[in-house]
């Protein structure tokens, strides 16, 4: 059983003077970043922080965000990241619901954090590089006189290390545990089954580090690679990075991909030094995948998972990419994951069969924080968790995503999966982007409903996007309406929020 802390100690006694990080211009060696750890870790003793925890993370990619999300480890404290893009209700929600005791920000964030330590009864606050705002308490946490020792915490395998809260595409706020064991076997699941990285090796991070990327920066740091960390994503600036720190693997959700190719930003670009380009988090779209492609070459390995299970419980490989009949799929069961796809009563369904995905593996969340009742929900009686994804596989053992359970549409008494009719939509070369929902309505109970954005200076009407997928699809498939809209909402790791069209749809019904 490999911890997470094992990683950052192999990095360091490996790979000490090799680049670990860079930001900007500036860069930490392996050596330096474990000292640096080291002495946040002491700093956060100081300040009377002690194992077990539960400590708000407030603070975009920076240089300093994985030395502290490993003092976190080292002190045996609960790491709670809070995206700074989310309303400072939201984050005031997680931070009650994980009985978060003390936020570290950023001076960026300084602002929001005053306003969540008034809001919040007993929260306290400790700035990074940053003074408290006047006028409301705070503490700064200054590592320059802090001791050159991190303290001496016991660690367990079983000891929390992260409260990760999902991106809520249901509405509903989830806190998922992670110990330093589940950890530990995320980062040996990228390594078995994603990729095989060494010094050299340089993943640049533009997505933020609290989510999926992040997951790649201990494989790294382990191996001798290097997280190269940019403050966000921008077309421009991403390729421009690739090109300068000869970027040899890069991580996007289809969104990014998408803003990428239609940028123009690679038209001109160098960007040979890329290896793999893997993607994951929420569906490719088809028309993007092949504009990839030719873009990049075959370069592509696409990763699905979820926060419960991250990272890879399914691996469409780069060789798997050749065969274009495959796009559609998300691969095949890692190394060292069991699938199945069940019905209701947990008995596996025959191939080609639609069920839910189940999965046992040792990167499976310890369960959400302060649910007991939702974890006895998300576990079967015989151990599996369930994904509350819809899937089939095929003769050949690929696992193809249907939809999640709670986003079937029912209409008519027939069961309708949003992701096919949107596979549909998305071969027009003018839909940019759409998301299906079902809307309320009298005679369907449910009408199928396409929300869809138009590519810049293209046309299309709703007639054409109808027989679209009457061609394709099953007449009651087919959208009753088509909504034109300038974008899809999306979550702030890139999800499409089907939820906010349901609600949009539900006060148009209740209005009328």
């Amino acid at each position: 059983m490999t911890l997470a802390l094992d990683f950052v100690r192999r990095g360091a006694d490996e790979h000490g003077d090799g680049v670990a990080v860079r930001f900007g211009d500036r860069s930490l060696s392996f050596t330096q970043v474990d000292a640096f750890t080291d002495r946040i870790g002491a700093a956060f003793a100081e300040a009377g922080l002690r194992k077990g925890e539960h400590v708000g993370l407030l603070y975009g990619n920076s240089l300093w965000t994985v030395p502290v999300d490993f003092a976190t480890m080292k002190c045996g404290l609960v790491r709670v990241p809070l995206n700074p893009r989310l309303a400072a209700d939201e984050q005031a929600r997680m931070l009650a619901d994980a009985d978060v005791s003390v936020i570290v920000h950023d001076a960026p964030s300084a602002s929001r954090a005053q306003e969540l330590l008034a809001r919040i009864p007993g929260l306290r606050t400790l700035g990074m590089d940053c003074l408290p705002v006047d006028g409301v308490g705070g503490d700064v946490l200054d590592i320059r006189f802090a001791a050159a020792d991190a303290p001496s915490v016991a660690i367990a395998p079983d000891d929390p290390m992260l409260l990760l809260y999902t991106s809520g595409t249901t509405g509903a706020l989830k806190g998922v545990v992670h110990t330093h064991s589940t950890y530990g076997a995320v980062a040996d699941n990228i390594l078995a089954n994603l990729l095989d990285p060494g010094p050299g090796s340089v993943m640049l991070h533009a997505a933020s580090l609290i989510h999926a990327s992040g997951t790649f920066v201990l494989p790294y740091f382990a191996r001798g690679g290097t997280a190269a960390v940019l403050p966000g994503f921008e077309p421009r600036g991403f390729v421009e990075a690739i090109v300068r720190l000869r970027a040899t693997e890069v991580n996007m959700v289809p969104t990014m991909l998408a803003m990428l190719l239609n940028s123009g930003a690679v038209d001109d670009a160098d960007v040979s030094s890329l290896r793999t380009i893997i993607y994951g988090a929420s569906p490719m779209p088809r028309p993007v995948l092949e504009q990839g492609i030719a873009v990049f070459g075959q370069k592509f390995c696409q990763y699905y998972g979820q926060t419960e299970a991250p990272l890879a419980i399914t691996v469409l490989t780069k060789e798997d990419h050749r065969n274009s009949d495959l796009w559609g799929s998300c691969g095949k069961p890692s190394s060292d994951v069991r699938l199945r796809i069940a019905d209701d009563r947990g008995e596996p369904v025959p191939a080609g069969e639609i069920g839910e995905m189940q999965v046992q593996a040792p990167f499976v969340m310890q369960g959400y924080y302060g649910a007991d009742e939702l974890n006895e929900q998300v576990r079967t009686a015989d151990g599996w968790l369930r994904t509350r994804d819809m899937a089939r596989s095929d003769a050949a053992g690929y696992v193809h995503l249907v939809d999640r359970s709670s986003d079937m549409i029912i209409t008519g008494g027939y069961n309708v999966y949003p992701r096919e009719v949107e596979d549909v939509l998305l071969r027009h070369p003018a839909v940019a982007e759409c998301a299906v929902v079902g809307g309320p309505d009298e005679k369907w109970v449910e009408a199928v409903t396409a929300f869809v954005a138009v590519v810049p200076g293209a046309d299309v009407t709703e007639s054409e996007l109808r027989e679209l997928t009457r061609a394709h699809l099953a007449g009651y498939k087919v959208p009753k309406s088509v909504r034109f809209v300038d974008a899809i909402p999306k979550s702030p790791v890139g999800k499409l929020l089907r939820r906010e069209l349901r609600a949009q749809l539900s006060d148009e019904a209740g209005r009328a």
